[in-house]
């Protein structure tokens, strides 16, 4: 068992249920000797059937699923679930990953995560970790909801503390997104207003560029913190915080023109990005504009294991990635901006230090 797992409250568990469905008798056998070692209410079932009628008359904070399961696959249970139950946090199990549900479907259904099932169970313990992460973040932004419901600006000012509280968390556990995030923020409106995009744009990409890594808050520290080489599993994991901030922004209304910001920032024009491998114009267009801030101050800022690059370095890479990683229009705009302006970006990391 993983060390950061071994140390979880168990009574703090106890608040969360998760519900386990798999034909095979041994994985729900396993799940519930872990899970209920750990602390949680834990319910297995081996019909699917069954399971989304008990999803539908109790509730459950997660769901694992296999994918593979007679009379019905995972996909189609969680068809079924996602009519009534847009809250329920799924991780999806496969036998293999190329039995794997397509990603357009993993996507329409608003399946958190994935893994293939391993009798060691890490990379699925990694998800669990995120997931109850997750789910605790958004449960207390619901507390918020009901608690300040008298009038639409308490309400909007109380979600905004709370998600800038879950900022500075990340930032306070990461010394590279010190900073960063401001930094994000404030490049992404430089190359909109370059754009002479209107005032609405240019206000979701400032908040969208605050917010666009709030998903890190569900990244296990022992893999944000790691020094060294990061393992398949933990890179995977890594990937996911784009996801889970969109997850755990998507409670609030006043936040969904920033969620595809937070939830495409990863893309690449290519196509070969993540979460989604949206290419092109399919990825949302204010998205494209962060993912260039983005990569900009994580070429320019000191990593520990390398310097910040020379900006003439930078400026080549963004010619070499144009049509690639990076929208091409986009690109020329803000390679204006470096080879031309270059004196407003050294006002922003000055500030942003």
């Amino acid at each position: 068992m993983r060390k950061g797992l071994q140390n979880l409250d168990t009574n703090e568990n106890n608040n969360f249920k998760i519900i386990a469905v798999d034909d095979e008798e041994g994985i729900i056998d396993s799940l519930s000797i872990f899970l209920k070692r750990s602390g949680y209410k834990f319910t297995g079932v081996t019909d699917p059937m069954e399971a989304i009628e008990k999803v539908k008359n109790e509730h459950f904070d997660l769901m694992i699923l296999d994918f593979i399961m007679t009379p019905i696959h995972g996909d189609q249970v969680v068809e079924e679930i996602r009519k009534f139950n847009k809250e329920l946090y799924i991780l999806l199990l496969t036998g293999h990953k190329d039995l794997a549900p397509p990603l357009e479907t993993i996507r329409r259904l608003d399946i958190q995560g994935y893994c293939e099932k391993s009798d060691k169970f890490d990379q699925l313990l990694l998800l669990i970790e995120s997931g109850i992460k997750s789910i605790t973040q958004m449960q207390q932004i619901k507390k918020v909801n009901e608690e300040l419901k008298t009038t639409y600006e308490m309400l909007e000012n109380a979600y905004l503390e709370s998600i800038q509280t879950l900022r500075y968390t990340v930032d306070a556990k990461d010394n590279y997104t010190r900073g960063h995030s401001d930094r994000v923020s404030a490049y992404s409106v430089l190359i909109g207003k370059a754009l002479n995009l209107p005032e609405k744009d240019i206000k979701t990409l400032e908040i969208g560029g605050l917010f666009h890594d709030i998903g890190k808050i569900g990244v296990p520290d022992s893999i944000l913190l790691k020094d060294s080489k990061l393992t398949d599993d933990e890179y995977s994991e890594i990937k996911n915080h784009p996801s889970i901030g969109a997850h755990i922004l998507s409670t609030a209304s006043i936040f969904n023109d920033i969620i595809p910001i937070v939830k495409h920032h990863h893309e690449k024009y290519d196509g070969t990005g993540y979460p989604g491998r949206l290419k092109a114009n399919n990825i949302p267009y204010l998205a494209r504009i962060t993912a260039i801030a983005d990569s900009f101050d994580a070429m320019t800022s000191k990593r520990t294991y390398r310097d910040s690059l020379p900006i003439e370095v930078v400026v080549q890479e963004f010619e070499k990635c144009k049509g690639t990683q990076f929208d091409p229009q986009l690109t020329d705009i803000f390679l204006d901006i470096l080879k031309n302006h270059y004196d407003k970006i050294q006002e922003i990391q000055e500030k942003y230090k």
